[in-house]
C-alpha cells in the first residue's frame, strides 16, 4: 500500500469535512430580521440626506424598503461610494446593493445581478452655446462624470478624455468652471443639471443621443441561489402590483422636477437587445 498516497488522500478528506459550507445569505437575513442595503452616499433623487431629517432618501432607499417589507425584515440603510458599490456586495458588508447599478460584465464576474427594472441612459450635457450635436463631436474631449461609474465608462468608450469626481455636484461644477466641456450621468442626473442650470449658473443643455445604454438590477453575492430567486420573486411582484411605478413617481415622475414616466418592466436579463458593457 502507498501509505504516502493515503495519507495524502485522508489529510484532503480532513481538509474538505472541516470546511465550513457556503452560508445561506436569505437565511442569515431572514435571522438578522434585516436586509442590508448599499445605496448611493448622496445621488438624488437615488438617495441623498434628506435636508431636514438628515435619513437617507429617495427611489433606491424606498425600493430597499420595499424589498425589506416583502421579506418581513428591516431595512438597513448603508451610504457608499460610487466605485463601492459592488466591493461592499463582494466583500459581505451588505446583502444587496440598491443603487442605480448598471449591468457590466466586469461586474456580473464579481457579483450577481437581479433581473432588471429599468433601462437606463447615460446622457452627455453640455453648455447651451457649445457647437457640438452629437457625442462623436465629443471624441478627444474632457468629459466629467462620477468615478468608477458607468457614465466614465461610456466617455472613454466614446473615446473621450474623463475627468473623474466622487459625486456628480462636482462632476458637473468642473463644467460650470469650464474644466470640462460637458459631463455625462444617468438621465435622471443631467436633467435635474439641466434644469436647475436655466435659473442658476451657466446654462447646460442635453444632447439628445445617448452614451449609452444600460439595464439597471440590484446586485447581490455570487452563489447565492435561494436569495437571487427571492430577490426576483419580490421585483416582480412589486412590479406587477404598481409599487415600483409609485416609487418611481414619487421621485422621479411626472409631478417632479424629472418628469420622467416608467414604461419598462422587470423581466429576465437575456429578455434584453442591448451591447453589454465590457
Amino acid at each position: 500500500m502507498n501509505w504516502k498516497y493515503l495519507s495524502l488522500t485522508v489529510a484532503l478528506a480532513g481538509i474538505t469535512a472541516a470546511a465550513p459550507a457556503k452560508a445561506d445569505q436569505l437565511d442569515n437575513i431572514m435571522s438578522a430580521k434585516t436586509l442590508r442595503c448599499a445605496t448611493f452616499a448622496d445621488v438624488p433623487p437615488f438617495a441623498s440626506p434628506d435636508p431636514k431629517t438628515r435619513e437617507m432618501a429617495g427611489f433606491d432607499v424606498d425600493l430597499c424598503g420595499a424589498i425589506a417589507k416583502e421579506l418581513g425584515v428591516k431595512a438597513e440603510i448603508k451610504p457608499v461610494s460610487v466605485e463601492a458599490r459592488v466591493p461592499e456586495v463582494k466583500l459581505g458588508r451588505v446583502d444587496i446593493t440598491v443603487a442605480n447599478l448598471a449591468y457590466t460584465l466586469s461586474r456580473a464576474e464579481q457579483i450577481q445581478f437581479s433581473d432588471p427594472y429599468y433601462l437606463a441612459k447615460e446622457m452627455l450635457i453640455v453648455p447651451a452655446d457649445d457647437a457640438g450635436k452629437t457625442k462623436a463631436d465629443y471624441a478627444g474631449q474632457r468629459i466629467a462624470s462620477t468615478k468608477g461609474s458607468t457614465s466614465e465608462m461610456s466617455i472613454k468608450l466614446n473615446k473621450s478624455d474623463p475627468l473623474t469626481f466622487q459625486d456628480t455636484a462636482s462632476a458637473y461644477l468642473a463644467v460650470q468652471q469650464g474644466k470640462a466641456r460637458g459631463m455625462v450621468a444617468n438621465t435622471m442626473t443631467t436633467t435635474k443639471f439641466v434644469n436647475e442650470s436655466k435659473s442658476k449658473g451657466k446654462e447646460m443643455r442635453m444632447i439628445e443621443e445617448p452614451m449609452l445604454y444600460q439595464p439597471i438590477g440590484i446586485g447581490m453575492a455570487k452563489d447565492q441561489p435561494a436569495l437571487t430567486a427571492k430577490i426576483n420573486e419580490i421585483l416582480h411582484k412589486l412590479d406587477e402590483s404598481g409599487e415600483i411605478n409609485k416609487i418611481w413617481d414619487k421621485w422621479l415622475g411626472p409631478n417632479t422636477e424629472y418628469k420622467m414616466t416608467r414604461t419598462d418592466k422587470v423581466v429576465p436579463l437575456a429578455q434584453l437587445k442591448f451591447d453589454p458593457i465590457p
